[in-house]
């Protein structure tokens, strides 16, 4: 019959006062013996002392010979060599670990120490395992993209030896190459950013700067992209100082801006909105009349190397970091991105930070234009 884990502990500790008793009862019966043969008694308080002393390490003792009976030992043995071996398993890299058999013996009791250590090397093994996933999934993309452009330059570099190439040809080729080339170059600066972005000792060079005349400038640097499609663009950008870092968030705005761009069609139309909002927070909207995405898509859209619906719009390039890093440099200024999006309705992306340091100019109700 189990006992209950009351009946238990009360057992436990009467087990523990007993042995405590018997052992300060050994150790004045020694302490007198040695007194009577010596002759010599010291002050009760010296006594006491001794006796407290002596008792204490006879306790220690007894405790240290019961640990070495055999069967104590292997009881101890039977939950501390499974996790010593799911530790030794994950230092080889192997985190599919279960240790749930020898949690279970404790009946689920979260203050035991066995069962601490156990949860805990689960729970370890279970981040481990997740980030093991991450970092192969990213090696593979990584692979992936690199792979594709350099088989293309491959490909074509060998065409290019082919002496019965007319120069239409040729130069077709040599764009190819050109534009794979730029390809991978882009990739690997997105990498380097993503890795500097997420280094524990980068710091954010925050300077105050017009918001307003930030997003007008990056507008107009990308005018031949958006003329060419022949999209609207209707701006209303309001008077706003920032206090950030304005080369990252030149990259945040850039990146954004040419997504809608990328993803509009002919003639459609980017509606780009700054404001500051009262308790000292700033919003900007870029929203577009694009193909949309689905809900599968905006759940995973900052994910890396993450592309919506690859196979329809893999004329378009990317390697699908582009987001990641907006999203990364958002988080570092403390603010927030969201998506919103409709499949073949267009896409909203907001950006909205709080700082203490967005202060909206009173001069002006805002500046609205509309530009084909």
């Amino acid at each position: 019959m189990k006992l209950p884990e009351y009946v238990k502990r009360i057992l436990g500790m009467l087990a523990v006062v007993t042995a405590l008793t018997v052992m300060w009862s050994l150790s004045y019966w020694i302490t007198e013996t040695l007194y009577d043969a010596i002759h010599t008694r010291p002050h009760e308080f010296g006594r006491l002392l001794i006796n407290s002393i002596l008792g204490f390490f006879l306790f220690g003792c007894s405790v240290f010979l019961i640990t070495q009976i055999k069967w104590v030992k292997n009881r101890q043995d039977r939950f501390l060599h499974p996790m010593i071996q799911a530790m030794k398993m994950m230092a080889e890299g192997n985190f599919n670990i279960d240790l749930s058999y020898y949690r279970n013996q404790f009946n689920d009791r979260g203050d035991h120490p066995y069962y601490k250590i156990i949860d805990s090397i689960t729970h370890m093994a279970d981040r481990l395992g997740e980030m093991e996933e991450m970092r192969q999934e990213f090696i593979s993309n990584v692979s992936h993209e690199i792979q594709s452009p350099l088989t293309s330059i491959s490909g074509f570099a060998h065409a290019l030896k082919n002496d019965s190439l007319n120069p239409k040809e040729r130069e077709r080729y040599l764009h190819i190459i050109e534009m794979e080339s730029v390809r991978l170059s882009k990739l690997s600066d997105n990498l380097l950013k993503l890795t500097s972005l997420e280094d524990d000792h980068f710091t954010l060079d925050r300077e105050e700067y017009r918001l307003d005349h930030q997003l007008r400038r990056i507008i107009l640097a990308n005018e031949p992209q958006w003329t060419e499609k022949k999209i609207n663009m209707d701006i209303d950008l309001e008077h706003v100082t920032v206090h950030a870092d304005r080369d990252l968030m030149d990259q945040v705005w850039t990146n954004l801006i040419h997504n809608s761009i990328k993803f509009t069609p002919e003639q459609g139309t980017i509606s780009i909105r700054a404001f500051a909002q009262t308790g000292g927070k700033v919003m900007v909207t870029i929203k577009d009349t694009g193909i949309g995405m689905d809900h599968d898509s905006r759940m995973h859209i900052f994910e890396r190397f993450y592309k919506a619906d690859e196979s329809r719009n893999r004329h378009l390039g990317g390697s699908g970091l582009g987001l990641s890093i907006v999203k990364k440099i958002i988080d570092l200024h403390g603010g927030e991105i969201k998506v919103e999006s409709e499949l073949g309705r267009g896409t909203a992306m907001i950006v909205s930070c709080d700082t203490n340091q967005v202060t909206l100019n009173k001069g002006g109700e805002g500046e609205k234009d509309e530009q084909r």
